[in-house]
């Protein structure tokens, strides 16, 4: 277990921090621009005030855009105006990009496909970039000062600041309980009830019903691929700002939860 200062960015706030987009390229722009982001001349979007995009992870699998969110993410991040703690979807469509046999489901065969339809120039500009976000770059991102930490899935307080096999895995996948939901997925473990620690953490993963600041740490995935909504935390204003999903992309019986918190909108009316 060693400190990786790979995982502390020094880019200053403030910051906009988005949940799980899921390829809902709609509600990101409209969201994008209820921030008040503009597009740059390279695709991707940035902020008159100077103010940081950060990415809380899944960016694709499930919505009907998954390109167009790739493209405009990294377009963004790579004129330093955005950053992203990657997903378990992103690391599965990396793994895909690889050559690994990753089965696709969950949304990842509608991410290949509409990968396979880019002419080769594009495929491999766009591996390339993915590759060396998700799997050269850190598992999770500690910013301003250490007083906020973004991780897909979350973070343990003993885990901020290092990197190791364990902790790039639950940054990204969580711990399972060993429960099941009723179609079959797994329950995750609420590691945000017993957190005590100094840093905000923002994360996802798990889409809730309502984003609630609770023992320092905030989940902003409402499901949107589900027909929630896709939600930005304002830092370090701690406000919220969500869009409604326009309609459902991908069926609710494919939502996981976190032992203990109510599922999302989805599946609770």
């Amino acid at each position: 277990m060693n400190d990786n200062p790979n995982v502390s960015n020094g880019t200053p706030p403030p910051y906009d921090i988005v949940g799980d987009v899921h390829g809902c390229i709609d509600e990101l722009r409209e969201l994008l621009n209820e921030l008040g982001y503009v597009d740059n001349d390279k695709g991707g979007v940035r902020h008159p005030a100077g103010r940081t995009l950060v990415f809380v992870g899944d960016l694709a699998d499930r919505g009907p855009a998954n390109m167009a969110v790739w493209k405009l993410a990294l377009a963004s991040i790579e004129s330093g105006a955005a950053l992203l703690a990657p997903g378990n979807h992103d690391n599965k469509f990396a793994r895909y990009l690889m050559g690994r046999n990753v089965q696709h489901t969950h949304g990842l065969e509608g991410t290949v496909r509409e990968y396979r339809a880019l002419p080769q120039r594009e495929q491999k500009a766009l591996s390339r970039a993915v590759l060396r976000l998700v799997v050269d770059g850190p598992p999770y991102l500690v910013l301003d000062n250490g007083n906020l930490v973004v991780a897909h899935a979350g973070l343990e307080a003993w885990m901020i600041g290092k990197v190791n096999k364990r902790i790039s895995s639950f940054a990204r996948y969580g711990e399972q309980t060993g429960e099941l939901t009723a179609t079959g997925l797994p329950v995750r473990r609420d590691w945000a009830n017993a957190y005590r620690g100094k840093p905000l953490i923002v994360y996802g993963h798990t889409p809730v019903a309502t984003p609630e600041f609770r023992n320092n740490t905030i989940n902003i995935d409402q499901g949107c691929a589900f027909g929630g909504g896709l939600t930005a935390l304002r830092y370090p204003e701690r406000e919220l700002v969500t869009v409604s999903a326009r309609r459902v992309y991908a069926p609710p019986s494919m939502v996981e939860r976190s032992a203990g918190l109510a599922p999302a909108a989805v599946e609770i009316g």
